[in-house]
C-alpha cells in the first residue's frame, strides 16, 4: 500500500488536524498538510499537487461537501475522505453519489480503519494517475498513427499513381513498339504478343495464342526447340523466317530471346524485326559488288595479257628500263587481280553461293606442295620452313582446293611477319576422325584486342600497321573453315610470335567424294 502520496486534512478545529497529523507521521507517512481554513486549503491546492484530502462535513466557513466540490476542479484526480457526524450520514451519501467522494468515514473513527482507507485512498489516486498517464501515452500513440496511417496513405497513393503511370507507359511502349513483342513458355507456346507482332504473322490474337511459336517461325538450316532454351543467357537467331499465311508470304526476321520471370512462372520475351529492308539492301550491295568485281577481271587480264607480250618482245625489244617499268605494272595488275578475285570469293561465301567439293586426300602431301609453292619467298626472307606430322599420311575429306587456299595464307602471313625468325613450323596432328594444323611463327606477335578481330573482314587485325594486304585473306580462311563446320583461331602474345589453327571435326574418314 501506498505511504509516499502527498495528503491535505482540512478541519475548523485545530485539535483534530494536529491529532490527524500525528497519527500519519507515526504511521510512516510524510508529506502531510494540515488548514483550519478551507478557503487556504483551496489556495494551497492552487499550487501544489495533492494525492488525497481528508475534510470535515461541518466547518463554519464553507462545508465539505462545497469545498471537496471545489478541490475536484482544481484536481480532478485526488481521493477524497469526508468526515462526518452521525447525523450526517445521509449528506455524506449524496456526496458520495454527487461529487464521487471515495469514502466518508463517521466521527469518532477508528484509527486502524482511518489508516486502511487512507492507503486504499492513495492507492487510487496512484492508479488514476498512471491510468491517465497510459491513456494520454495512448492518445499521442494514436494520434503519431493516425498520422503514419495519412502518410502511409498518401505514399500508398502516390506510388500507386506512379506505378500506373509507368505501367501506362510500358503497355504503350510494348502496344506500339514496331518490332513484334511475344511472350511464350517452356513449351514455345505463345501467352501474349503485341499488335505488331499480330500484324506480322496476319492472324487473330486468338488464333495465335497457345500455337508453337517455332511452327510460325522457321528456319532453313536448324529449327529452334525448347532444349536450345536450357542456356540462361539471352540468345540472338539470324537467318529465320516468320510464315504469314493471310499473304502466303516468308518474311525474314531476327529474333532476340531473354529469360524473364513474374511471381508465379517462368517465360521468355522474344522480339522479332522485319529485316526485309536490310535483306534487300545487302542484296543489292551484294549484287553490286559482285557485278563491279566481276567486270574488273576482264580489263584486268587484258592489261597482264598484253604486258605479257611487250615483256617476252613479241612486240619488239624494250630497253632495261621500259622492261622494270612494265614488270612494276604488270605485278600492279596482278595484285589488283588477286584483290578482285578474293573479293568475289568473299561474296560467294556471304551469299551461300559456295558449293564445297569434298574429295579424299592427303593433308601431309597438300601442305608439302603448299611449302614448295612458298619456297622462294621463305628463302628471300631466309626463313626455313618446317613441316611436323604425327602420320607420314593423313587423309581427309574435306575440298582440297579450298583448304589449300587456307594453308598457304597461313604459311605466307607467318612469312610476312616473322622479321628476325629463322623459321616457321607447320604442324599437322591426327587424332582420332579429327585434323589439327598449326602455323606457328616467331614474329612481331598480337596484342588480345588484336586477336579478336583478327578475322574480320578487311581487318588486320592491329592498330599498328602489319602490311598493305586487303585484310581479306584471313576472313576468307574463316569463311573456308567454318563452311567446313570446322574451328579456326590464333594463339598469340606481342614479341613472342603467333600460333594459327585451325581444326576440321570428323573429317578423316575413308569415304566417297561428295559434290
Amino acid at each position: 500500500m501506498d505511504k509516499l502520496g502527498k495528503i491535505l486534512i482540512v478541519d475548523d478545529e485545530a485539535m483534530v488536524t494536529k491529532t490527524l497529523s500525528m497519527l500519519l507521521g507515526l504511521e510512516g507517512f510524510s508529506h502531510v498538510v494540515a488548514f483550519n481554513n478551507p478557503n487556504e486549503a483551496l489556495e494551497y491546492l492552487k499550487e501544489n499537487e495533492i494525492d488525497l484530502i481528508i475534510s470535515d462535513f461541518i466547518m463554519p466557513e464553507m462545508n465539505g461537501i462545497n469545498f471537496l466540490e471545489n478541490a475536484k476542479k482544481l484536481q480532478k484526480e485526488v481521493s477524497t475522505i469526508l468526515l462526518t457526524g452521525y447525523a450526517d450520514k445521509e449528506n455524506a451519501i449524496r456526496a458520495i453519489n454527487e461529487i464521487g467522494i471515495f469514502k466518508y468515514i463517521e466521527k469518532p473513527w477508528d484509527n486502524n480503519n482511518l489508516i486502511i482507507n487512507i492507503k486504499n485512498a492513495l492507492t487510487q489516486t496512484r492508479l488514476k494517475k498512471e491510468l491517465d498517464k497510459k491513456i494520454e501515452e495512448l492518445e499521442i500513440a494514436n494520434k503519431k498513427l493516425e498520422n503514419y496511417s495519412k502518410d502511409l496513405e498518401e505514399t500508398v497513393q502516390k506510388r500507386t499513381l506512379e506505378l500506373m503511370q509507368a505501367n501506362s507507359k510500358l503497355n504503350a511502349v510494348i502496344t506500339n513498339c514496331a518490332d513484334g513483342i511475344i511472350l511464350f513458355n517452356q513449351d514455345l507456346k505463345i501467352t501474349d504478343l503485341n499488335t505488331a507482332a499480330i500484324d506480322l504473322f496476319g492472324q487473330s490474337k486468338k488464333e495465335l495464342l497457345s500455337k508453337n511459336l517455332f511452327e510460325l517461325v522457321v528456319s532453313e538450316s536448324k529449327q529452334f526447340c525448347s532444349t536450345d532454351l536450357k542456356s540462361k543467357t539471352n540468345i540472338f537467331l539470324r537467318n529465320y523466317y516468320l510464315i504469314n499465311y493471310k499473304k502466303d508470304i516468308k518474311i525474314p526476321v531476327e529474333i532476340s530471346i531473354a529469360p524473364a520471370t513474374d511471381d508465379k512462372n517462368n517465360f521468355y520475351v522474344a522480339v522479332i524485326r522485319d529485316c526485309t529492308y536490310q535483306k534487300e539492301t545487302e542484296r543489292l550491295r551484294d549484287d553490286f559488288i559482285a557485278t563491279l568485281t566481276h567486270d574488273l577481271r576482264t580489263p584486268l587480264l587484258a592489261t597482264i595479257s598484253g604486258l605479257d607480250f611487250v615483256l617476252d618482245k613479241s612486240l619488239g625489244e624494250i630497253n632495261e628500263k621500259q622492261n622494270n617499268l612494265f614488270e612494276a605494272m604488270k605485278k600492279s595488275s596482278e595484285d589488283m587481280l588477286g584483290l578482285v578475285n578474293a573479293l568475289l570469293e568473299v561474296y560467294r561465301y556471304e551469299a551461300g553461293k559456295t558449293y564445297l567439293c569434298k574429295t579424299k586426300f592427303d593433308i601431309v602431301k597438300l601442305v608439302d606442295e603448299c611449302k614448295k609453292e612458298l619456297e622462294v619467298l621463305a628463302q628471300k626472307a631466309e626463313i626455313e620452313l618446317e613441316i611436323n606430322n604425327n602420320e607420314e599420311e593423313i587423309f581427309i575429306n574435306a575440298d582440297k582446293n579450298e583448304i589449300r587456299r587456307v594453308v598457304v595464307n597461313l604459311i605466307g602471313n607467318a612469312l610476312k611477319h616473322s622479321q628476325n625468325s629463322k623459321s616457321v613450323k607447320i604442324n599437322i596432328l591426327k587424332k582420332e576422325k579429327d585434323l589439327y594444323l598449326d602455323v606457328i611463327d616467331d614474329g612481331v606477335g598480337l596484342s588480345c584486342e588484336d586477336c579478336s578481330k583478327l578475322f574480320n573482314r578487311f581487318s588486320q587485325g592491329t592498330n599498328q600497321k602489319r602490311s598493305s594486304s586487303t585484310g581479306l585473306g584471313l576472313y576468307l580462311s574463316r569463311q573456308i573453315i567454318e563452311a567446313h563446320n570446322g574451328k579456326i583461331y590464333v594463339e598469340s602474345e606481342l614479341g613472342k610470335g603467333s600460333k594459327f589453327c585451325f581444326e576440321l571435326k570428323n573429317v578423316i574418314n575413308d569415304c566417297k567424294v561428295i559434290l
